[in-house]
């Protein structure tokens, strides 16, 4: 599997589930639509008042999980941040181009925008045995 079947396999998923951690230490999940960029960044918009903002705002390290259909799946860890300006607009202008209902969401109070950078990703399938099992970045500093 190259980098681009990996890009390839993670736009076929608007779809993810992600893991945070809140301050108390409990974990919680939830499913986000996931837009990839050219950078392997991955970025989803939530509400400030959703338990995932105030988790990520506190501790920004996060685990997806995308795709699960078909025994293949990417697990995609990274750190989170919120960004700002150009940077933002650039982001939100992909969101929205998978997701258009996204431009009714942005006018919404409390509407924020995630990036995640990765740390880790490994893509797994699991229909051959043994199963095939790419690990893609390591370190904090992908894409």
């Amino acid at each position: 599997m190259t980098r681009q079947d990996l890009i390839n396999f993670i736009n076929e998923h608007p779809w993810a589930v992600q893991a945070s951690v809140s301050d108390a230490g409990a974990p919680q999940a939830a499913v986000v639509g996931i837009v990839l960029t050219e950078d392997l960044h991955i970025v989803f918009d939530t509400f400030e008042e959703s338990r995932k903002c105030a988790n990520l705002r506190q501790n920004p390290q996060i685990a997806l999980v995308i795709g699960w259909d078909d025994a293949q799946t990417v697990q995609f860890e990274g750190i989170a941040d919120e960004p700002k300006g150009a940077e933002l607009e650039h982001l939100k202008e992909q969101y929205f181009a998978r997701f258009p209902d996204g431009r009714d969401r942005e006018d919404l109070s409390g509407i924020t925008y995630f990036r995640v950078r990765p740390t880790w990703i490994r893509y797994s399938d699991f229909r051959p045995d043994p199963a095939n099992i790419y690990e893609y970045v390591t370190g904090s500093d992908a894409g």
